[in-house]
């Protein structure tokens, strides 16, 4: 267990963080301000990272296809919001979750039918390949420091965004109290549209910086939209300073039980036994401790309303 495993390994949970904030910020934006259960977040997820692979392999450059992956899942989020979610936001929460849940039926034969069933490839642009040397001589890719950077600046832009604009103003007064800003003279149906296709952007956004590092296949945004709802239990509903702690908590926290539990049990156990148990246990981690969390933080850490 040496130092800069546990650096390495640190890292990649906080890369992972980031990336599960892109994810989660617009889900509990969502579900804050239109109070709307979307299980289809993880489509524009999917959506982002074929737009910037398709565009990606068509002009060669992985900025152009990274804006066009952030522009495909807005355009298609607000599309969505438009065409189906507006006829959900006074049903029950159980309309919401099986009209959703058909769109990532939709989406997921639609890219099949498009793209096929064979997964795409993405690669970074080669000044982002290579590695730097941190403290204590560990070698770490440059790609993912980028992406912990990435993460950290659109969760200072989201705080601007929300703390600071007219538009933040009116989310955060979303979030309180639908009817009154709608009697005030706010257009609540066009800011319900801004606010899906920003959060299906940032989700776009973290498919395709992702899309770099596996491959892009269909189905690849439900697996991250588990761990996106995860997320803003343990953070708080509606709350984006706890989509980004709990963000950072779970990454760091499955991260790590990936790679040290199974070592831990291989202290007095044979080494294919404690790396099923310890795979099984890691897998469970981030569960326990959302189930902690809630013991002591009903709300999660960060209630919007509190």
């Amino acid at each position: 267990m040496s130092v800069t495993l546990l650096i390495e390994q640190l890292l990649n949970g906080v890369q992972l963080g980031t990336m599960l904030f892109l994810m989660a910020s617009g889900l509990t934006l969502v579900f804050g301000v239109m109070g709307l259960i979307n299980l289809a977040h993880g489509s524009f997820y999917m959506v982002g990272a074929y737009a910037t692979a398709a565009v990606t392999a068509s002009t060669g450059s992985f900025l152009i296809g990274l804006a066009a992956g952030m522009t495909a899942a807005a355009l298609v989020g607000a599309l969505v919001e438009l065409i189906v979610i507006r006829r959900l936001y006074h049903r029950p929460h159980l309309d919401q979750v099986l009209a959703t849940f058909a769109l990532i039926l939709i989406f997921s034969e639609g890219t099949r039918w498009i793209f096929g069933s064979s997964p795409l490839w993405l690669s970074p642009p080669s000044w982002l390949t290579g590695f730097v040397t941190l403290p204590g001589d560990t070698r770490y890719p440059v790609y993912r420091l980028v992406l912990i950077g990435v993460g950290v600046a659109i969760a200072i832009a989201l705080y601007l965004l929300i703390s600071r604009t007219r538009l933040g103003m009116r989310i955060r007064a979303g979030e309180s109290d639908r009817e009154m800003i709608g009697a005030l003279g706010v257009n609540i149906a066009k800011l319900y549209t801004v606010v899906f296709a920003l959060g299906a952007a940032l989700a776009g956004l973290a498919g395709a910086l992702v899309g770099a590092l596996q491959s892009v296949q269909v189905g690849m945004g439900e697996p991250v939209l588990i761990l996106a709802f995860v997320v803003i239990v343990i953070g708080g509903i509606g709350s984006i300073k706890g989509a980004l702690l709990g963000a950072l908590l779970v990454g760091v926290v499955d991260t790590l039980g990936r790679v040290y539990l199974p070592l831990f049990f291989q202290t007095f156990m044979p080494p294919s036994e404690a790396t099923g148990v310890g795979s099984s246990l890691a897998a469970m981690l981030i569960y326990i401790l959302m189930a902690v969390i809630l013991a002591f933080k009903p709300k999660g850490l960060f209630a919007a309303n509190d």
